[in-house]
């Protein structure tokens, strides 16, 4: 990306994770100058490339949709194309009822659209798969305008699906509670599937079909020295098209201010969306920055804060929101010990069935630049903590290490110790969508667009994946760019008349 010319403004992103750094990225390319203000000491978010025992991993999110296009076209926007890797192996299992098991095909996050696989996989008992089978003689399916997806799932197809298959595959996206989490937002295509068709197997049945008919390609794919190479990378992109960004930069208050020559800041009788007003940002220091639009890319509680005064009603709706706090725990061991044990990329863990350990993935075996990177050594990790269940995140690191190797040992017998180890605990790092989300995003954005050259993006608004934050990022820097380019065209305007 080359530096614009003919700037059409100054704006300040506020945030430094995937979805300011994409917006900072987008507002370059349509000519606005950018300063990107990130409180903590380093970009990403929870996006974050490091190393263990000298081998790259990612310590945060590992993985990004390919199918959805917006995060890949980025990675190869900012030169990241041809490092872009799919898993090595994608075959995970569940350990549950005892032992692992493989992971049945044909679900939709969990809900089977073909019953044999489910079966096969002793996943569900008998009198599961019976309540399964009886879902399409059901009178059809209500799910008004949002449905909790566990409480939905299970009245159709009972419980045994929701805590053995839909809990531990959405857990590993929200780390929350399938029970209260919205279905509309969470897996909107399975909403508008159950809703078209009536069943919810059918529905699902149709999805699966449409997948298995989609070009062939992978579903996830990674970047090779991890996925937090990508915010890293657009970071330099930015910098290379002239904007600026600053670490360690949190900020004390937006106050809007009325434009050059314009006694009340505004021009324009439209409500917010041409006023030709400023903003300016006040950072923590006190150092004072002025602006001609503001992207807000920061966690609800930030925006909440900064939003008070100006847009209380959205500030109110924001300050609403929940998050989900968990840990990663990486370890390394020596490859002699471990590699016959670890079989496939990882598995994923029923919370019904009592063990500590979220998931566990065998990074080693799933990303091919990890298993190369030192062939002595096997790295995996494991999670642990979700919505409401996050007790054992106040045990100091080495205590997350021994529960984390307690449940291997029992799950698929392991005994050695680790030659090295990493925890990164993600403190609120992960919005809840409770049922009614997209109606609250709604409010916060009719709210929020009342306010002269304002706008939101990021994890608590469309979807908690990388695509998603990055298509939240492009419509919101979209749709300042249209504004500052009216506000533009009618001051040039008003230069010729007079």
């Amino acid at each position: 990306m080359s530096a614009a010319k003919g700037r059409t403004g100054h704006v300040v992103v506020v945030g430094g994770g995937i979805s300011g750094l994409a917006a900072a990225h987008r507002l370059l390319s349509g000519g606005a100058r950018v300063t990107v203000l990130e409180a903590s000491g380093r970009l990403g978010g929870k996006l974050y490339a490091g190393e263990i025992a000298g081998v790259p991993v990612d310590l945060g999110a590992e993985s990004m949709l390919a199918r959805r296009p917006e995060a890949v076209d980025l990675a190869r926007a900012v030169g990241l194309g041809d490092r872009l890797q799919p898993p090595a192996t994608a075959t995970a299992s569940l350990w549950t009822r005892g032992g692992l098991r493989p992971m049945p095909k044909g679900h939709v996050m969990g809900v089977p659209g073909d019953p044999a696989p489910l079966a096969a996989s002793g996943v569900v008992s008998a009198e599961g798969l019976a309540r399964i089978a009886q879902e399409p003689e059901l009178p059809p399916a209500e799910l008004g305008e949002d449905v909790a997806l566990g409480e939905f799932v299970a009245s159709r197809l009972g419980r045994e699906v929701v805590d053995r298959l839909v809990e531990p595959l959405l857990g590993g996206v929200y780390a929350g509670d399938v029970y209260r989490t919205s279905m509309r937002a969470s897996v909107p295509t399975l909403f508008e599937a159950a809703r078209t068709h009536g069943s919810l197997t059918e529905g699902a049945r149709a999805l699966a079909a449409r997948a298995a008919a989609a070009p062939a390609g992978p579903v996830f794919t990674g970047i090779d020295g991890g996925i937090g190479r990508l915010p890293l990378a657009v970071a330099d992109a930015v910098r290379a098209a002239g904007g600026e960004i600053r670490t360690g930069e949190p900020v004390r208050e937006l106050r809007p201010t009325a434009a050059p020559g314009s006694a009340d800041g505004s021009d324009d009788p439209g409500e917010g969306q041409g006023r030709a007003a400023r903003w300016t940002v006040v950072t923590e220091r006190g150092e004072t920055l002025e602006a001609d639009a503001v992207v807000l890319a920061a966690p609800a509680p930030v925006a909440a804060r900064l939003l008070a005064a100006d847009s209380p009603a959205a500030s109110t709706e924001l300050a609403t929101v929940d998050y989900a706090s968990m840990a990663l725990i990486t370890m390394a061991f020596r490859r002699a010990d471990v590699a016959e044990l670890a079989q496939g990329s990882g598995f994923l863990v029923p919370p019904v069935d009592g063990h500590t350990i979220k998931a566990a993935t065998f990074s080693s075996r799933k990303w091919g630049w990890v298993g190369e990177a030192d062939p002595d050594l096997f790295v995996l990790r494991t999670s642990i903590g979700r919505f409401e269940d996050e007790a054992d995140l106040s045990r100091d690191d080495e205590g997350l290490v021994r529960l984390s190797l307690a449940d291997l040992g029992q799950a698929i017998g392991l005994a050695a110790r680790p030659v090295a180890t990493r925890v990164n605990r993600w403190v609120g790092g992960l919005p809840q969508y409770p049922v009614g989300h997209l109606d609250r995003v709604a409010r916060i954005r009719a709210e929020v667009a009342k306010l002269p050259a304002l706008r939101v993006c990021g994890a608590v608004y469309d979807g908690v994946g990388i695509p998603a934050c990055v298509a939240s990022a492009r419509t919101a820097a979209d749709e300042l760019l249209e504004l500052l380019a009216a506000t533009q065209a009618r001051g040039a305007g008003r230069g010729e008349r007079e």
